[in-house]
């Protein structure tokens, strides 16, 4: 096996005794997807699922037909995020997603359970296999882009993602700690060793604008996140504030009314090319 070897060997040219057939799993016939961005971090608690859920809105008001794949199956927030209530439907073959107000395809475990706050205790491949299933058994109808919300770290579902379904690429979330570049060089590197495109990077809870004067204050510290994407090559830098409105709007399950700009960028990078 090269030393340079990426570990996908459904691109893979060489001629190598480790090459085996691609990992990577079918939609069912009734299903159309097209391109996949998923929302990770080398921790948890960083907002990814507030970012996912941003971006889909955001997606969703430039007239794209838009979907978000919660993976984080023992931790999911995006039901409650936009306030989603309805039960999953089905058959014994397709599951069919729930939709938001605004019309974004929804699949979630709490969507599926008689009571969402029943927790979820699975060993790691039954996680893994359920988040396959969300891919392959959900009936997807034409979709432009979808969001994964993943679980944080490295670890069986995140690599099950990566090797399972066709990511197009990857939005890093972190916050303004010491720790970020770390935090971030985790995530570059699976990225790297998946051969999957990093496409932008979010530093949520930033710094906080001042009502009276708009004075932005950095409430954990000087932000260093255009030095760690420079270092990274990471092209796209988005910062969320701590808003008030907004972590009201979360509460109330009302996120599809949120009015800011901070992600606007990101969003035109990301939608800039139909795959």
């Amino acid at each position: 096996m090269s030393e340079e070897c990426t570990h996908d060997c459904s691109s893979c040219s060489a001629n190598c005794s480790q090459k085996k057939t691609s990992l990577i799993e079918n939609l069912n016939e009734l299903s159309r997807v097209g391109k996949v961005i998923a929302v990770v971090s080398g921790k948890g608690g960083v907002g990814k699922s507030l970012v996912t859920s941003l971006l889909a809105v955001n997606s969703q008001r430039k007239d794209y037909k838009t979907a978000i794949l919660d993976a984080d199956i023992t931790g999911p927030s995006i039901p409650k995020t936009f306030r989603l209530t309805e039960r999953v439907t089905g058959g014994d073959n397709y599951l069919f997603p729930v939709q938001t107000k605004t019309g974004i395809q929804v699949m979630s475990l709490n969507l599926l359970l008689e009571n969402e706050t029943d927790p979820v205790v699975w060993r790691g491949p039954v996680i893994a296999g359920t988040v396959k299933q969300f891919w392959t058994d959900v009936v997807w109808k034409d979709v432009d882009y979808m969001y994964i919300d993943m679980p944080p770290g490295t670890g069986d579902v995140p690599l099950t993602v990566f090797q399972s379904i066709p990511v197009d690429g990857i939005v890093i979330v972190t916050t303004p700690q010491d720790l970020v570049s770390v935090i971030v060089e985790k995530a570059v590197k699976m990225a790297k060793l998946m051969n999957i495109p990093i496409l932008g990077i979010v530093e949520n809870m930033s710094y906080f604008e001042c009502p009276d004067c708009g004075k932005k204050h950095e409430i954990y510290g000087k932000s260093h996140m255009d030095e760690v994407a420079g270092r990274f090559g990471i092209p796209n830098v988005a910062k969320l504030p701590i808003d008030p409105k907004l972590t009201a709007m979360v509460d109330k399950g009302a996120i599809e009314l949120y009015d800011g700009n901070w992600l606007d960028g990101l969003t035109d990078a990301i939608t800039a090319e139909e795959k």
